[in-house]
Formats: structure tokens, sequence, C-alpha cells
């Protein structure tokens, strides 16, 4: 692909003083073909000011540009520049644009992206236009402050169904018109066509709408009664929080297939990746995770879609407050209660880490000089850590005087665009505390502070003291615990504290407590570490913490130890082996088997570690199998036999559960229990291209396409590496998730001399594969098809000679300076486990 010229902040703004644009017309065509579709768009705009004549520009990204009219005189469609077409000599007043072009259908989630089901053969094509994708279906004036009123019209396939941001109407002959929009943002407009099986209902005189593949039809309706449940209780919770109402006339919720994201948060038609229909058996946590999504899209259509921001600075505004809210009020509105203890233990952990890298940026940076910097903020920090950051602005101001703020910025800016200084201002004006001084302190900068307690004094008069290493000033709870006297493995709280950091003096606490725990109830974003006293209790009785959001602070300061090498890799284990099987809350155990399969064992020990690490991870596995072997924890035992697939060292177990499609004492094997499987065995070299093949055949869907690409990539054989390898960089064949399946499979621990060529060859056709096939296959280069593996001195120094030769592009160098930070810090961990 060639590159597209990006939208600097100055030209945004100066576009903004030039324009007001009114409305678009935009009309589809999706009869033309498996490779292009057939774009119109009208554009009315006006052009402000008293000079005679001005230049601006549209932007539009054609396979095919065909015709350009301004004003009734055409265009030359080859004045096309890249992606920007010149506007010259405008005079002051109403103009309008028309533009024909054929568009190019996406495979990597980009623009309009077009899908055959392999299940039943079936074709679906749904946008995806942020950040500046709209240039890949309409012309545009591309930027977020140019909201318009949309009109769209779409021609498509006998049989299908168009969705869009408002009610569609079949009007005949394949044509569709959607309503008209209000005001909205270019990036949010949204079409999803196909044979849609859809399932529909009214809620406050809204039409309600959820929508899915025909192959997934029968999960789909499986979930249908909780997927609107959750979705009404949100609603009507949001309705309680906030002063406007739903600004929209429907409400759509469409799970698309290859979807890059978790969803997207378009107004009346929410896309979500329809992995979310589930079609084998998941935990609790994951049907919660859903539950959050959901109500994090919905925020969104307040907070985003009402309100918009005005550059793309301001993107944690959008992200923050819809994930935010998305814990919130699934913990509030919905039978999810502990959202937070996941939140802490997974969305949390993903902050703190993007937060000590080089590419760590303020939660609301100040200098996003273009779309391509933009781009890379969607981060953990502008979720998790903006997230963090609003919970800990609600424990210090209140959550009336917060939502006071809130409806007043949804008053003062609804179908406008805001920024972080008009987000303040609404908030200062609901009370006296100085919000401003607070915005600096926590949006404006950066880095994760570290919270440390000292305990002195006589036995009887102790005092706390806590010490930070950064600058913001925190609000926590700190959590005293004593042991019980009548079971020497749990702990009894004593008090909690409310604690403003810094502190004026040190605060007495009475006795010598068993265990003290800074940020007890994670109402604040820090690293926390534990006195020596407190460290002994947590090696003997951290299960027996009562709260499991205690629990899951104390299991991420644990794992930010040793992250710093503070904390031995092999204690880790030591604890979770002790402490885990005693678990009760699903999130907390798959986070921390995660960490300490896909971390500690696969990166942190050394490979002559690792056999010892595995054999103490699929231990704590048989022990939580053993431990529900009664059926009363279907959700942990389905965590348990995951992870002891993926820890298996010998394949004989695993194989044996494969062959008899059922894991003694259940889970039975449905087609994801089978597809792990028969990767770990790939990896261990006990399956092979025929068992591969007959799986497939067995599970022809789009999941099974990916779990069979996966396998295939993972066999230790030459030819199946090398075949794999050319599937991802000399051909652009693999759509985005294929591509991802495959480079899931490819680098495998166990394999490490068998790939060991293919380390110095990833570096320039990664960065020859993200200059072709654009970012988001670069972001899956970066993250997916990375050596993570390969632990060594010559892996870290390849990588950083490509940073500073090979110029890739801003996707993938973002992913690959996080990895390269990611892989020393890694080397970093293992010398101090040698020390």
């Amino acid at each position: 692909m060639s590159c597209m010229s990006v939208l600097t902040r100055d030209e945004a703004q100066t576009r903004a003083r030039l324009l007001d644009v009114h409305h678009y017309a935009i009309d589809l065509d999706l009869t033309g073909g498996d490779e292009t579709f057939g774009s119109r768009t009208v554009i009315r705009f006006t052009v402000r000011g008293d000079t005679d004549s001005t230049d601006t520009f549209v932007e539009v990204k054609p396979a095919e540009l065909r015709t350009v009219t301004l004003d009734g005189h055409p265009l030359d469609p080859a004045a096309l520049d890249e992606n920007r077409l010149a506007l010259k000599n405008l005079a002051p007043g109403e103009h309008e644009l028309r533009v024909e072009a054929a568009m190019r259908y996406s495979r990597t989630g980009e623009g309009m992206h077009r899908f055959t089901d392999p299940a039943d053969g079936e074709t679906y094509v749904y946008t995806q236009l942020f950040l500046d994708d709209i240039q890949r279906v309409y012309a545009a004036f591309d930027q977020p402050d140019l909201k318009a009123v949309f009109d769209l019209t779409v021609t498509a396939p006998e049989g299908w169904t168009v969705l869009a941001n408002g009610v569609t109407e079949h009007t005949g002959d394949g044509r569709w018109k959607a309503a008209t929009t209000p005001l909205i943002s270019t990036y949010l407009v949204a079409v999803a066509a196909g044979p849609w099986h859809s399932v529909r209902t009214e809620h406050r005189g809204l039409p309600f709408g959820i929508h899915c593949r025909r192959s997934l039809a029968p999960h789909l309706d499986a979930d249908a009664d909780e997927l609107f449940e959750v979705t009404r209780a949100c609603f009507d919770r949001y309705h309680e929080k906030f002063d406007e109402p739903y600004p929209f006339d429907s409400y759509d919720q469409a799970f698309v297939p290859e979807f890059n994201a978790g969803a997207m948060e378009n107004p009346g038609l929410v896309t979500f990746r329809d992995e979310f229909v589930f079609r084998s058996a998941v935990t609790d946590t994951q049907r919660q995770t859903r539950a959050m999504v959901i109500a994090h899209e919905m925020a969104h259509m307040w907070f985003g879609d009402l309100v918009t921001l005005r550059w793309w600075d301001d993107i944690w505004l959008n992200e923050s407050f819809a994930e935010y809210m998305g814990y919130q009020t699934t913990a509030e509105a919905t039978r999810f209660t502990d959202t937070w203890t996941d939140f802490g233990v997974t969305r949390k952990a993903w902050g703190y880490d993007a937060d000590q890298r080089p590419s760590t940026h303020p939660v609301a940076p100040e200098d996003v000089r273009d779309t391509a910097s933009a781009l890379l903020n969607f981060d953990g920090i502008s979720y998790a850590k903006g997230a963090s950051a609003l919970r800990q602005l609600v424990a210090w101001l209140g959550e009336k005087d917060f939502l006071a703020g809130i409806n007043t910025h949804f008053e003062r800016h609804k179908f406008a665009n805001a920024s972080l200084a008009d987000f303040i201002d609404s908030l200062a004006a609901a009370t006296d505390r100085d919000v401003h001084a607070w915005a600096d302190a926590w949006l404006r900068t950066t880095g994760v502070d570290t919270l440390v307690p000292s305990v002195t004094g006589d036995n009887g008069s102790r005092a706390l003291t806590v010490r930070r290493t950064g600058e913001r000033p925190h609000r926590i709870t700190v959590g005293l615990y004593d042991q019980n006297p009548g079971d020497a493995g749990r702990l009894t709280p004593r008090e909690r504290l409310d604690l403003d950091v810094p502190q004026a003096e040190p605060r007495p606490i009475g006795k010598l407590p068993a265990l003290v725990v800074l940020n007890d109830g994670d109402l604040s974003y820090a690293k926390v570490r534990f006195d020596a006293d407190s460290f002994r209790t947590l090696r003997e009785s951290l299960s027996g913490l009562p709260d499991p959001l205690t629990r899951a602070v104390v299991w991420n300061a644990l794992r930010d130890a040793v992250r710093d090498g503070e904390l031995p890799a092999a204690a880790y284990l030591d604890i979770a082996r002790a402490h885990l099987p005693h678990e009760t809350d699903l999130a907390l155990v798959d986070g921390v088997l995660a960490f300490a399969a896909g971390q500690v064992a696969d990166r942190y020990v050394t490979p002559e570690q690792r056999p010892a690490a595995l054999h103490t991870l699929a231990e704590l596995c048989r022990d939580l199998i053993r431990r529900t072997e009664d059926g009363d924890h279907p959700g942990l035992r389905l965590i348990a036999v995951r992870h002891r697939i993926a820890t298996a060292a010998h394949p004989d177990t695993i194989a044996a559960w494969l062959a008899d499609g059922t894991v003694p004492g259940g889970p039975e094997l449905d087609p994801e229990l089978r597809w792990r499987i028969l990767t770990r065995l790939a990896v261990l070299g006990a399956t092979d291209e025929d068992a591969i093949a007959a799986e497939l055949a067995d599970d022809p869907s789009a999941t099974g396409q990916e779990g069979a690409a996966r396998c295939r990539a993972a066999l230790p054989d030459a030819e199946a590496k090398a075949r794999a390898w050319d599937a991802m960089f000399a051909s652009d064949d693999l759509s985005n998730y294929l591509f991802t399946a495959t480079a899931q499979g490819f680098w495998q621990p166990e394999q490490a001399d068998l790939v060991r060529e293919y380390v110095p060859r990833y570096y320039p056709e990664a960065v020859a594969l993200a200059a072709r096939r654009g970012p988001a296959i670069a972001d899956a280069a970066g993250r997916w098809a990375f050596p993570a593996h390969a632990v060594d001195a010559d892996t870290l120094r390849l990588g950083r000679e490509c940073l500073a030769d090979a110029d890739p592009i801003p996707a993938l160098r973002r992913k690959l300076a996080d990895q390269l930070d990611d892989l020393a810090r890694a080397l970093r961990v293992r010398e101090a486990n040698t020390d």
C-alpha cells in the first residue's frame, strides 16, 4: 500500500477555522464484486471569512477516483495527491462537493472489511473507520471537530440486511436507507451489511437489536436474554446518572468477524468482535468482561459521541471515561459485582507496564502532532491508567460532585466538541476543590509512583509512615490485618484507615499488625510494597485475606516486585503454588496463572530453569482440578484445565483427553479446548498435519481455520516453519486474524533452536510488511510475530539497530520499542535472579 499523508493538528485547526460542514449524503454500492465497492459522496459545506478565495483539501483513499465536481464544475481526478484532493479558490459561502469512487475492501479490519464465512460461504462487510480510515470508505473532511449530519443509502445483494447509525429501511431492489443522523463526527459513521441473524426487542420506546453471522445464530440465541438484560440494565443506570437522554434513535449491537479491537462506539450501531458470541464453554469472568464492554461502549454514546474530542490529544477523554464507567456501571447495575477485582489484576497491570516504558506519555498528552502519533496512544495509559486516575478523582472529589460536573459537561458541549480544559472547567463548576491542580498532577505527568510503608515505635504504640517515590497526591485506604487466633491461615481485618499521601505526620495504628496493605480497595494508581513483617505474613497467609480486591492488590504488588527484580521469579511461583489452589475468584486465578506462565516461565527464568517452572504450574493446575471434582466450581475448573494444557511438558495426559473427548470428571472437550490441546501437542511434536486436517474437517468454522493455522505454525518441523513464515511475511494473503493465529503458533520456547535463524530475519521483514500492509498488520506483527521467547543480548541489539536504521512506520516502531523494553527488563530480571 502507498503511504497516506497524515493530518497534522495545525492543519486541522486551520481547516476548522475555515469550514462549517453541514451535511453528507453517502451512497454505497456493495454489489460490484469481491474486490471493490462503489462510493458516492455529496458534501455541503460553508467557507467562512471575507477573503476573496481560499484553499483547502478533502481526503479520500480510493482504488479508483472516478469523478469529482465542485459546485457543478468538474475537477481532475488525477489531481489526487496520495489521499488529498485540493479544493482551490473557494469563495466565502456555501459549496457542494461530489465525489464518486471505487473503494477497495479490506482484509485487515480497516475501512470496509469483507469476510466470507468458511462455515457456510456467506459474506459480510462492516466498517471500522477509526481513526482516519474514513477515507477508505467515503470522501470527507476527516477530523473529529467538523461534525455534520449524515444521510446514508446502500445497495446490497439480495438477502442481505443493512445496519447503520440510525434505523434502516429496505426500499426495494436491494436499496436501503438509514435515518438521518444528528451531528456526529466523520469517524463514527457505521455500516454493517450481510445476511445477519438478528434478535430484536424494544426498551423505553427505542428499538434494540443484536446481530451476528448466521453460523453463530444458535450461540447468540442462547445468550440473547443475558445480552439484552445487561444492555437494558446499563441503559437504565446511565439514565439515572446522566441528565441528557440517550441521543440516538436506536441501539444495535453487531458482533462482527475479524474485528481488531474489542468494540467500537459507533452511535446507534456498536460493533463488537464476534468472539463475544461464545460458541464454547466460558467462565463467568469472560461473561463479566463482555458485560463490561457493553457498558463501556454504551458510555461512549454520551462521552465520545454526544460530546466528542476536538483533537486526538484528548482521546483519553473518550477511553478513560468509558473504561471507568464500564467497570463501575457493570458493578452497580448487573449481577457482575466484582468487576474492579478483574480490573485490578488484568487491566491495571496493562497500565502499569505501559507507564514504565520509554514510550510512556501523560494520560492527557499535550503534543499529539498528527494522526499517526495519535494512533499510538491507544494503550494501557489512555485506558487503564486514565480510568484509575478517574477512580482516584471520584475518591477525592466524591461521586455526587463528579457526576454533577459530568452533566454540566454534557449540557455545555452536546452535539459538539470539547477539550481537556473544557472537561476540567465543568468539573470545577461542581466543587470547591482545586480540580485544575489535580489534573496537572495526575493527567499531565508520566510514570508510576511507588508507596512504601514503614511501621515504627514500640508494640502497643506503633505509627505508620508511607514513603512515596513520585510526585502525585494520593488518597488511599490502608488495611490493617491480624492473624485469626482460631485459624492461623486466616487474616482478620482490624481497621481500614483513610490516608492522604504525602502525610503531614505519622499515623498511630496501635499494636503491630500482622499485615499492612497500602491502597487497600485499589482506589489509587501506584505500585505498593510491603514491610518485612507483612511480607512474611503474605507468604504464609495470602489466601487467608477475606476480600478478593485486597488479594488483587497484593498479587499486583508481587507481580511488580518480580518485574522490578526485587522478588525472585522462583519465589513468586512458590507463593502461587501455595495459595492459588485455595483461591475462589476466577479473575485472580486466571490473571496470576497467565503472568506466571507467560512472563515468569517463558521469559523471566532461564531455559534451564523453565522445566521446573512449568512443573510447578502443572502441579498447581492439578491441585485446582482435583479441588473442583465435585462440579461446584465449573469456571475455576475450566481455567485450571486451560492452563494445564498450556503448561504440559509431556503429551500423554492431554493427548488422552483429546482421544477421549473429555477431561476425566469433565469438562467434555468443546472446539475451543480441542484446538488448545492440538496446539500444545503440535508444540511438543505429538501431532501432525493429518490430525490437524481432520480436526479442521470437524470444525470448518472461522475459529477452526485460525486454530489450524496456529497448529500448523507450531509444528516442530523446518518445512512447516518455512511455510508459516512465508505466509506471514512473503505474502499479503492472510487476513488480520489468520496472520495473528499463524504468528501465535510460530515462536515457541521449546523450539528455540529450530527457529533461531528467523530471529534476525524478523526485523527487516517486519519493517517491509508493515510498510506494505499498514497499521493493523504492523500492530499484529509487532505484538504477536515478535520473537519474545528469544531473551538474549543479540535479539535486543538487532532490535535497537532496526529502530535506529530501518525507519519502521510509527505503528510498528511503537510496538518494537515496547517489546525491546520488555526484553531488556526480562534480561535484568534474569540477572537479578542469578545474583
